[in-house]
């Protein structure tokens, strides 16, 4: 099959183009060698709609994946290492077995030119520190700590890590939407204490890399949401400054500046108050993050999708769509705003707005006001299809996805115009490598490079794979 290149005709010389997984959506495997259980194994098991074996059975088709990887033009994999593995209550003594299956991993990327980026956690608190708060309990910021010092002294082949992926979406899903255990919603002084917390953890990691003096380079990633006024009056763009400085500007600043600024305290303090919630930062806290601020090699920017927003007055309420049935979505947050349809923007079967200028002006704007992001890597961008097998499969078929080649491209144009303007943006990282179990969506919604039979665990190419050979092959 020929692949005609779109916008994008070439990538940049030393651009890095990886996939992107995460341990508990591709390993499987998740009561064997002893690994613990995580916030979610109960959980799913007590909901009943989707199980996470097997997943992709990453744990034992890794060499599979990272084969394809390889021989379709990647030279980066983001991979997360799960907690429980290694640790399965958090903390005591460490299990064999997970750290010789990490060392196995790492080695078959290294030796087929697959980089590994290794994020520490990616939404799989251990079910033990789950139990006992999760991120409210600042003892479990010191297990994560000493988690992560072990991982900087067993692991020295990795030269790239990140501390949590997307601290919002762990604060927010698990206590605004409530879509994640423990299904709080509109739990705002968790929410905000969650995400002030897991700060706290991401710089004492930061400071311990640094002052250990490890090989290697660290930073986080944050999926960032811009939020527009729609339409455009003074009250909706209030509405959309409040949704931005509990979304983004928050953990911006905490992140690259070590301070939470005026402004962004004036807003956060509006919807505390609009709530009845509150925020603690006890003594030394900020001491902590203003250090880690200018220590980040690198910043991990996740993103998906903006939101529109327009002014409301009344109570919270909310609706996940987790199945796919378009046009399901709600959003009201007190004393926020409420998330409204842009008629002229496109969506997905999940409400997902595809608009790729968003990711062109938060490049613009994380470059500008946070000097001290330093390099970006798209961590995560991607679409989400619902997609089968067709009846006539055989070995060789090639699965049709040119909704997510077109996706992907118009993202990729938004990315390499930033950089050509000063944005010092390095690297794309699709999601997915592999079709993936998806925490509040099952296995219906598939990013994957790959398209994964999960009954047989067989492996197909999609049509993207191709197109992504054929850019690779560019630079």
């Amino acid at each position: 099959m020929s692949i005609e290149l779109n916008r994008v005709k070439k990538l940049p010389k030393d651009f890095i183009w990886g996939g992107a997984t995460a341990a508990y959506q591709v390993e499987g495997a998740t009561k064997v060698d002893n690994k613990g259980k995580t916030m979610w194994d109960d959980y799913l098991k007590a909901q009943g709609r989707f199980a996470p074996d097997p997943a992709s059975d990453f744990y034992h088709l890794y060499p599979e994946d990272i084969a394809l990887s390889k021989k379709y033009g990647l030279n980066a994999i983001r991979i997360s290492i799960s907690w429980t593995r290694i640790f399965p209550k958090g903390y005591g003594e460490p299990v064999q077995a997970g750290i010789d299956y990490y060392h196995r991993l790492f080695k078959e990327c290294i030796d087929n030119g697959v980089t590994p980026y290794v994020s520490l956690h990616h939404f799989d608190s251990p079910k033990t520190l789950f139990d006992t708060g999760d991120w409210l309990n600042r003892k479990n910021i010191d297990y994560f700590v000493d988690y992560a010092k072990f991982c900087f002294d067993e692991f020295k082949e990795v030269k790239h890590w990140f501390t949590i992926n997307e601290l919002i979406s762990l604060a927010y899903s698990q206590y605004i939407q409530g879509n994640f255990p423990p299904n709080h919603h509109f739990d705002v002084t968790s929410a905000i204490q969650a995400e002030h917390n897991e700060l706290l953890a991401h710089a004492r990691v930061v400071n311990l890399f640094k002052d250990g003096n490890y090989d290697g380079k660290i930073g986080l990633i944050h999926v960032l949401q811009p939020v527009y006024p729609y339409p455009n009056t003074p009250e909706n763009q209030h509405a959309a400054d409040l949704s931005d400085a509990f979304m983004n500007a928050f953990l911006l600043d905490g992140t690259f500046k070590g301070e939470y600024t005026e402004k962004t305290m004036k807003l956060i303090k509006e919807i505390l108050d609009a709530n009845d919630a509150k925020l603690d930062i006890e003594p030394g806290d900020m001491d902590i993050l203003k250090q880690a601020s200018t220590r980040n090699d690198y910043f991990g920017l996740n993103y998906y999708q903006p939101s529109f927003f327009a002014a409301y007055n009344g109570n919270s309420t909310n609706h996940f769509n987790g199945t796919g049935e378009k046009g399901t979505t709600s959003f009201k947050f007190k004393g926020v705003g409420q998330a409204v349809k842009n008629p002229d923007i496109p969506t997905t079967d999940w409400d997902w707005n595809i608009y790729p200028e968003g990711l062109y002006d938060i490049l613009k704007r994380v470059s500008a006001e946070y000097p001290n992001s330093k390099e970006i890597f798209i961590t995560e961008n991607g679409l989400g299809l619902k997609e089968e097998l067709p009846d006539n499969v055989t070995d060789d078929t090639i699965i049709d996805d040119d909704k997510r080649i077109d996706f992907v491209d118009q993202h990729l144009a938004a990315i390499l115009k930033a950089r050509n303007e000063g944005v010092n943006v390095n690297g794309y990282f699709i999601w997915s490598l592999q079709d993936q179990f998806s925490w509040a969506n099952g296995y219906n919604k598939r990013y994957g490079l790959f398209f994964v039979d999960f009954a047989t665990q067989k492996r197909y190419i999609k049509k993207s794979a191709l197109w992504y050979k054929a850019l690779a092959d560019t630079k």
